[in-house]
């Protein structure tokens, strides 16, 4: 055999081998990701076989499914529509899963490992048992209240967000983000449908598909004067000491000043404490700010939770909805020193600061238990088709090692 044969032999070979091994390859190791896929098509008709499981708040489903007959057999429904959206999420023919549909999707759709022995059982009686149901902590009366109370609220804004926690647990009670979206049309069998709904939200300006209570992050402005008030209660400061205050104050090497909402609000050169938290005091915790520093502003926010990268909301200890984490930002000056007067914006929630609804509501609840703060939820059990076996109860708990200050006795009003 000549050399350039041989070459080509050599060259043939490599690309078997190569062949070879990408083929073990998907089968060891991409095998079960392409058989899950949301874009295969047989692994779609064969879920649309099983019965989905409801999701479900107080007794009542807020998702479930109805048999249509067709090739796709079960059709999700959303019996409230845009109520619980942001929550719930949708399941589409077409695409990923979002919300807790994504987040509890082994278990609603009856693939979970929790489920193998139903799994098993329907192998020798050819009955399709329904996937597993999901109950939620939202508390109906709460989630209807925020979510009318955003939709007609005075001042006519077209965006917000809300949320409502149990301070003692951690269980979410509401949460609303508006404006909400119907996600029925999204998850039509017919793909013109779903496909229209989505361009639809997609293309709004006010971006209704986007869930501002967990994955957006504003100003907190005046909510962020209780982080203040904590350091300045572990520093000396009790509530009914007298604090500066006043009218206008400017921080050192700022050019801007610092207004009080009202003239009314804290005229007085001093106010207790209690008195400028109470009144949405600006000018007492700016200076609060300047005096204690920016270290341990930043510190104290850490410890409510701020700068957090992993928190989420789902099941305790499980993945769940990625909540974008709350900053304080920079306060300082290229040498390294605090620049003053980003400092006393900052005390106020403004400058770079940034919070998400989710934190604001995890702040308040740790001042209304005492100090002590529990890690937020949303899944609150997981019960199986026959709804008597059950597979998960939430068990509440602090957020670890990270925990908000103990608030002395003295310091709530």
């Amino acid at each position: 055999m000549n050399a350039p044969l041989r070459r080509v032999g050599v060259v043939v070979m490599i690309l078997f081998g190569l062949l070879f091994a990408n083929l073990n390859w998907v089968q060891a190791y991409k095998a079960d990701d392409y058989r899950t896929s949301d874009y295969n098509g047989r692994v779609q008709v064969a879920e649309y076989d099983r019965k989905r499981g409801n999701i479900e708040a107080g007794g009542s489903a807020l998702a479930g499914a109805e048999d249509t007959g067709g090739q796709l057999r079960f059709l999700r429904t959303y019996a409230e529509g845009e109520l619980y959206a942001h929550v719930l999420g949708y399941k589409p023919v077409n695409g990923a899963a979002v919300g807790i549909e994504k987040t509890e999707n082994e278990f609603l759709a009856g693939t979970s490992d929790q489920l193998f022995a139903d799994r098993l059982k329907d192998m020798f009686t050819g009955n399709q048992t329904a996937g597993g149901n999901v109950l939620l902590t939202l508390s109906q009366r709460a989630q209807e209240t925020a979510f009318n109370e955003l939709s007609n609220n005075r001042v006519g804004a077209a965006r917000g967000a809300a949320v409502a926690i149990d301070p003692r647990t951690g269980a979410i009670q509401a949460l609303v983000s508006m404006p909400s979206f119907d996600p029925n049309p999204l998850v039509s069998h017919d793909s013109s449908v779903a496909e229209a709904a989505y361009e639809k939200y997609r293309d709004d300006r006010n971006r209704p598909l986007n869930n501002r209570a967990l994955a957006e992050v504003l100003p907190p402005g005046s909510t962020f004067k209780v982080i203040g008030a904590a350091v300045a209660l572990e520093n000396g400061i009790t509530r009914d000491t007298r604090i500066p205050a006043g009218p206008v104050y400017r921080a050192p090497t700022s050019g801007t000043d610092i207004r009080n909402a009202a003239p009314s609000i804290c005229p007085e050169d001093e106010v207790t404490l209690i008195e400028a938290l109470t009144e949405s005091c600006n000018t007492g915790f700016a200076k609060l700010g300047v005096q204690f520093g920016a270290a341990k502003l930043k510190e104290k926010a850490v410890q409510f939770g701020f700068e957090d990268e992993g928190l989420n909301v789902g099941r305790l200890g499980e993945d769940g909805l990625p909540v974008a984490p709350s900053r304080t930002g920079d306060i300082q000056n290229p040498d390294g020193s605090d620049d003053q007067a980003a400092l006393a914006q900052s005390a106020i929630g403004q400058n770079n600061v940034r919070m998400s609804p989710l934190e604001g509501a995890m702040i308040a609840a740790a001042v209304a238990n005492n100090g002590s703060q529990m890690r937020p939820y949303l899944v609150q059990q997981l019960i199986g088709p026959d709804r008597t076996t059950n597979y998960y109860n939430a068990a509440p708990g602090s957020c670890g090692s990270r925990s908000a200050p103990r608030w002395p006795g003295t310091s709530r009003p």
